[in-house]
């Protein structure tokens, strides 16, 4: 009969050791991600409290209200003076235009820089690196009197001989075409850049055997190298909306009127006097207003994921 294997005691001091070890591992890690969750979600508890609450100032407001109702919710969709619907429909519509538009004119400059050699193409990189080091801020009053040349110019519409009188879109000051344009301007440089380390990851022998099979180079870009560069797509397409669907400073400057305010500036008509802060419509109307963002992003998380770690291994 053999003996039984008995464990040496220096070896099970190790185990034990070593188990202790990782225990305590892991309840820093767990502490540390209570207290990161709950510094993370508190603000959005808080929000959520003044939205349900019956009380309209900040200052009395808890995690858990004391009674709940829905009267903020009623009187943010019912207001006569506050069109909140309108306001983000224009959101959604001057982001969306504007990701798309952003996203197009992007891939094609990408492609160009990452593909084709060409003079001036090292200088162009360059200067789009530049450009963007000075923030938009800076360009304020030049975009204003811009935006304001543009409005004077354009017609108001045309007359095309057997269709009529056919209106044009508004491109001036307090129009949402002009605030496109605005955005649409200042997202091309670092966005092409970004993309352009993206593209870069894709063999260029791909190109050339669609070139070899008879296509042109707009065909291998859209048949051949754009299915494979979706992830960058979708990050560009986020970040372009995320960014254009919180801005305020540059739509409270080149919009004036109510029914034309994005949603980050008609919010801003809830909280902006002394005696009339309506601290809880304004909570209601920020946590309907970031669904639209949520939903964007739990769309395309996977591809966002995938862009920015792929996009940032080559430049």
């Amino acid at each position: 009969m053999a003996a039984p294997v008995t464990t040496p005691p220096a070896r099970q001091r190790r185990q034990i050791g070593i188990r202790a070890r990782r225990r305590i591992s892991i309840s820093i890690k767990l502490f540390v991600a209570v207290i990161t969750a709950f510094y993370a979600l508190a603000p959005v508890l808080y929000v959520v409290s003044s939205a349900l609450s019956p009380i309209r100032g900040i200052g009395g407001a808890t995690l858990i209200p004391a009674r709940v109702t829905t009267a903020n919710f009623e009187r943010l969709f019912n207001s006569p003076f506050h069109p909140w619907p309108t306001w983000i429909m224009n959101s959604v519509i001057v982001s969306a235009i504007s990701a798309v538009v952003v996203v197009a004119l992007c891939a094609l400059a990408a492609y160009s820089f990452s593909r084709f050699r060409f003079r001036g193409r090292r200088l162009g990189l360059i200067s789009l690196v530049v450009i963007q080091l000075f923030p938009n801020m800076l360009a304020i009053v030049a975009l204003f009197l811009l935006l304001q040349g543009i409005g004077q110019a354009l017609p108001a519409s045309i007359d095309v001989p057997g269709l009529g009188v056919i209106g044009l879109p508004r491109l001036g000051l307090n129009s949402l075409g002009g605030l496109v344009l605005i955005y649409i301007g200042g997202a091309l440089g670092f966005n092409t850049w970004l993309m352009k380390a993206y593209f870069d990851t894709v063999p260029y022998d791909l190109d050339e055997s669609a070139l070899v099979d008879g296509a042109s180079h707009f065909q291998a870009f859209r048949l051949v190298v754009l299915p494979l560069v979706r992830p960058i797509l979708a990050v560009i397409g986020i970040l372009t909306f995320i960014g254009t669907y919180s801005d305020f400073l540059l739509a409270r400057v080149m919009l004036t009127s109510t029914e034309n305010f994005t949603l980050a500036v008609g919010m801003s008509l809830f909280i902006r006097g002394n005696f009339n802060q309506e601290w809880g419509i304004f909570s209601a109307g920020a946590l309907i207003g970031a669904l639209p963002i949520v939903i964007v992003f739990l769309v395309l998380q996977r591809q966002l994921i995938g862009g920015l770690a792929r996009g940032g291994v080559k430049g």
